[in-house]
C-alpha cells in the first residue's frame, strides 16, 4: 500500500542524483499480533531493485527507524546509501515503541533516556573521559551537548522504550520470524547496540532465512553489563536473554558453565567464556556474521568478548574495528549518524556484503 511520506524528526528522506517519485516505493507494513500488539516497518523499494537479498534494519535502545533513515543534521543517512546501491529495505519500529504503538495492559513498563546519557556516552565522550578511548571521539556533527541544535534534534527523536530487554527480545523475537516468514527469501538482517541480541535470537529462529548479521556494536559483553554501574548478571543465555539452542541442548542457563577470560574493574568489564568443552550455538552454524566497532566508543572496551564467545560457540564471526581494520577513526556509538557515516556504510557494510554474498 503506497502513503504519503511521512514527515520525520531529522526531516524528509531524500535520495541522491532521483527524485521521490522515481526512486521510492514506500510501505507501511503492520504485523499484527492477535489484536495485542502490531509492530510497524517501513518497506522501502528503489525504482529498480539490483540486489535479490533485501536488508533488514533493527535500531537500539531508545531510538526509533528513523536512526537509518538521515542524520540531525540533515545529511543522507544509510536508507539513501543501499537505496542507491538498488537495495530493498525493511526499517523496524521495535515493539511498544513509536510507530509499533505502546499498549497499556499489554506492554510492560518504559523508560526514558536523559540528555546527559546521550551526551556521555554516545554524542560527547570525548567532554568526559569515562573510558580509556572516549577522548578520541571527533565525528560527533557538532558540540553534542543539550542546547546545540543537532543534539537537540537528535534527542527529539529519542523515545520511551521497554525497560525490559527480556520482553522486548520475546516480542521482537515474535514480530521479526514473522516479518522474515513474509518476506519468504533470506535477508541481510542489521542490528544496532540494544537489537544485537535480536539479531542473534533472530538468527537461531530463521536460520534459514538470514544470509548475514551484520552488528553494530551488539549489546554484551556475555552474561553481564559492563563499564556503565551498575554491573549487573544479564544475557543468562550468554549473548541472548531468552532460549536460543545449544548443542548439547540446556533446559537452563545454569548449565551453561562459563569462565573468566578477563576482568578490570578499572574498565567495569568481565569478559566471559564457556568452559570447555563449549556448547554450540548450532542454529547459527554457517552463517556468515561480523561485528562492527567504532574507535571511541565505549564498545572497543568489550566487543571483543562477544565476538570471541560467539566464536568458541561454532560461529563464523568476523570482528571488524574500523580505526585498526580499515583506518576510518573518531566515531562512535552512533556512527552511522556521523561525519563520516556514508564512507562507513561504503568502505565497511557494503564491501562486507560485496565480498561474502557477492551482492
Amino acid at each position: 500500500m503506497l502513503f504519503l511520506k511521512l514527515s520525520l524528526l531529522f526531516g524528509l528522506l531524500s535520495l541522491p542524483h532521483v527524485t521521490h517519485s522515481q526512486a521510492l516505493d514506500e510501505a507501511h507494513i503492520q504485523i499484527m499480533f492477535k489484536g495485542h500488539y502490531t509492530v510497524a516497518i517501513e518497506h522501502l523499494v528503489p525504482e529498480k531493485v539490483l540486489h535479490e537479498t533485501p536488508i533488514v534494519m533493527i535500531h537500539g535502545h531508545g531510538m526509533t527507524g528513523t536512526n537509518f533513515l538521515n542524520t540531525p543534521d540533515g545529511r543522507l543517512g544509510w536508507a539513501d546509501y543501499f537505496l542507491s546501491e538498488g537495495f530493498e529495505l525493511f526499517i523496524i519500529d521495535q515493539p511498544a515503541r513509536a510507530r509499533s504503538t505502546y499498549q497499556i495492559n499489554v506492554d510492560g513498563i518504559q523508560t526514558t533516556i536523559d540528555t546527559s546519557i546521550i551526551e556521555l556516552r554516545f554524542t560527547a565522550t570525548q567532554r568526559f573521559n569515562f573510558w580509556p578511548k572516549a577522548s578520541l571521539h571527533t565525528q560527533w556533527p557538532g558540540p553534542g551537548i543539550a542546547g546545540d541544535p543537532v543534539f537537540d534534534n537528535f534527542y527529539a527523536s529519542t523515545v520511551p522504550s521497554l525497560d525490559s530487554d527480556e520482553e522486548s527480545s520475546v516480542k521482537m523475537k515474535a514480530a521479526g520470524s514473522k516479518l522474515l516468514d513474509q518476506i519468504g527469501k533470506p535477508i541481510i538482517l542489521l542490528t544496532h547496540s540494544q537489537s544485537g541480541t535480536h539479531g542473534w535470537i533472530l538468527a537461531d529462529s530463521r536460520p534459514s532465512l538470514i544470509k548475514t548479521v551484520i552488528a553494530l556494536e551488539p549489546a554484551g559483553p556475555p552474561f553481564i553489563n559492563a563499564v556503565f554501574p551498575p554491573l549487573t548478571l544479564d544475557r543468562p543465555f550468554g549473548i541472548t536473554e531468552i532460549p536460543v539452542n545449544y548443542s548439547p541442548p540446556i533446559s537452563s542457563p545454569s548449565e551453561l558453565q562459563r569462565e573468566v577470560v578477563f576482568n578490570s574493574t578499572s574498565l567495569g568489564i568481565t569478559c566471559f567464556r564457556q568452559a570447555s568443552p563449549p556448547r554450540q550455538l548450532v542454529n547459527m552454524l554457517g552463517i556468515p556474521m561480523v561485528v562492527i566497532t567504532s574507535e571511541s566508543s565505549y564498545h572497543s572496551e568489550f566487543d571483543r568478548c562477544t565476538v570471541e564467545y560467539l566464536k568458541q560457540a561454532g560461529v563464523d564471526i568476523e570482528h571488524l574495528r574500523l580505526a585498526e581494520d580499515r583506518g576510518i577513526k573518531g566515531n562512535g556509538h552512533m556512527m552511522f549518524m556521523e561525519l563520516n557515516g556514508l564512507e562507513i556504510a561504503e568502505k565497511v557494510v557494503r564491501r562486507w556484503i560485496r565480498e561474502k554474498l557477492r551482492e
